[in-house]
């Protein structure tokens, strides 16, 4: 069998007393519960919750051929989406790349670009530039077809595509993730005969990584759904309703960040020691932030990548106002080695290091950081990672979902929605004088004048 990823609280226990955490172990059980039998705020949005044993065979086959038809005529494939509609797929994905693998001359896969996630003219443009010379495809991901960012964003890009393929051989480049039975992007993929999956209802756009929202994407970038699948799959077991506190981490991690809030700790920063784990803190962001964030409550989820943030936010972190807590992903074993040198002159001073492994030395910059912050007022939590691959992203994923709902009703807020997210919005329909909000865009002008 193989290892799961395992959680550490030691180093929290010197701020919040180990017993006040177990102390939570009802509490969490309950809303564990709660979860489960669909009886919280926001209980019509928990398909996630069961999704990785819900996944048949049948669902994977067909998100793997889409993927093929795709891997097989494109040279880059544009993801359109925002928020939970790309940045699941783009954590996995960059988890998982090469580092360089936008330099090969011969890929294997299509490069994976995404659109729709800003309203940037120039990004835009140059994405357009870009995609003049290669033969590309679309996977447009949205419930309604009509918010603004990816909405914009595939008008541009479908009528480019049709321009360079033809209308017809556009249609089979053109995938539509969407809703069941209406909206926009609903009603153009039945019009236009293109191939689609969908959205349920149930499942919020920062809890679909797990569904063919993040699983498209990543099979067309060449990585295994069902390694993906089969991790998450693992965790929903450990973190399931009839495990206990000592052996759900879930249950730990809401526990400890809440009894660390109540103690002032009012930000939490997730601390990766690996580059390739930005974009699941940028996943890890908005999860945490949009499910928790509500009625002047929620922990203010913040990110760096260690080493390289230590030489600029490391002084804030070490001596900065203590309302912080870090939580560090800390990946046990590396895909490749790379060992230190020899230098006859040692003008660097770095010859206690040769024969030394560089992930040994990333490890003790790991550790050393962790000892000075402890040491500096920081709480430290540590979430390990037997290894960066499909299985245990499926693990750290699944675990970040289930201890998010069960955190959110700790705070005593619905994990589910997101009602702030509409304010700008409005504000930005009104000011562009969109038909509908005419009265808007009066009192907005008003404001400004």
């Amino acid at each position: 069998m193989k290892a799961d990823i395992k959680l550490h609280m030691d180093k929290a226990f010197d701020f919040v007393s180990a017993d006040a955490v177990k102390g939570y172990a009802d509490e969490t059980a309950r809303l564990n519960h709660v979860l489960h039998t669909g009886t919280g705020k926001g209980s019509d949005f928990l398909g996630w919750l069961n999704l990785p044993a819900e996944i048949d065979e049948a669902h994977l086959a067909d998100i793997e051929a889409t993927a093929k038809v795709l891997r097989d005529n494109c040279e880059v494939v544009v993801v359109v989406g925002i928020g939970g509609s790309y940045l699941g797929a783009k954590a996995v994905i960059d988890a998982l790349s090469n580092s360089f693998d936008w330099l090969q001359t011969k890929r294997q896969s299509p490069v994976i670009v995404y659109a729709g996630q800003n309203i940037g003219e120039d990004y835009l443009y140059e994405l357009q530039e870009l995609l003049k010379t290669k033969k590309f495809g679309i996977i447009s991901i949205s419930k309604s077809g009509t918010t603004t960012e990816p909405a914009l964003a595939f008008r541009l890009l479908k009528t480019q595509l049709e321009a360079q393929q033809g209308i017809e051989a556009a249609k089979k480049l053109i995938v539509g993730i969407t809703d069941k039975s209406r909206g926009a992007l609903r009603t153009l993929a039945t019009q236009e005969g293109y191939k689609t999956f969908v959205i349920t209802d149930d499942v919020g756009g920062r809890f679909s990584v797990l569904s063919p929202v993040g699983l498209l994407p990543i099979a067309v970038a060449g990585f295994n759904i069902r390694e993906l699948v089969a991790g998450a799959l693992r965790m929903q077991i450990l973190c399931a309703d009839d495990k206990p506190f000592a052996e759900n981490l879930a249950a730990q991690y809401a526990a400890v960040r809440n009894e660390l809030y109540k103690s002032g700790k009012k930000i939490e920063i997730l601390v990766n020691f690996n580059p390739k784990l930005h974009y699941v803190s940028e996943w890890w962001k908005q999860l945490y932030g949009e499910s928790e964030g509500k009625e002047h409550k929620g922990i203010f989820p913040a990110s760096v990548d260690f080493t390289t943030d230590l030489h600029s936010m490391g002084q804030w972190i070490q001596d900065g106002e203590r309302t912080i807590f870090e939580t560090v992903i800390s990946v046990q074993e590396m895909n490749h080695e790379v060992r230190v040198p020899q230098n006859q002159a040692n003008l660097d001073g770095l010859n206690f290091l040769a024969g030394k492994r560089v992930d040994e030395v990333n490890k003790m910059a790991e550790l050393g950081t962790m000892l000075a912050h402890v040491d500096g007022g920081v709480p430290n939590l540590k979430i390990e990672l037997p290894k960066l691959n499909e299985y245990y992203l499926g693990e750290l994923l699944y675990f970040f979902e289930k201890a998010c709902g069960i955190s959110g009703y700790l705070l005593g807020v619905n994990p589910f929605d997101q009602p702030g997210v509409e304010a700008y919005k409005a504000n930005m329909f009104a000011l562009l004088e969109k038909p509908g909000y005419e009265e808007a865009t009066k009192a907005i002008k008003a404001r400004l004048h």
